[in-house]
């Protein structure tokens, strides 16, 4: 089941991820409420629109726009919607 890992803590957590550009998108879900921050940063792809961003913090550690989400996703990027990826020191593991 695929794990989305930072700072040796399971972030997310699903065995219903979507694969889309060699990003498994998660279930926003099973992204754990209590290590994100809503951040101010968006940024825009062509083809599923503009994305928003959660920071992560457990206090002591924070990894900046770490998580990014599609609210509105284009209809050709659907299956992005209510699903969350991850980059930066985030790693995703089976």
């Amino acid at each position: 089941m695929p794990k989305a890992v930072w700072n040796d803590q399971v972030v997310a957590e699903s065995d219903d991820t979507v694969l889309v550009e060699g990003n498994h998108y998660f279930p926003r879900s099973t992204l754990r409420d209590d290590l994100i921050t809503e951040s101010a940063t968006h940024t825009v792809c062509p083809w599923k629109g503009t994305a928003s961003y959660y920071s992560l913090t457990d206090g002591e550690h924070t990894s900046a726009d770490a998580v990014w989400y599609y609210p509105d996703p284009k209809p050709e990027a659907e299956q992005v919607r209510d699903r969350v990826a991850f980059w930066k020191d985030v790693r995703v593991v089976d």
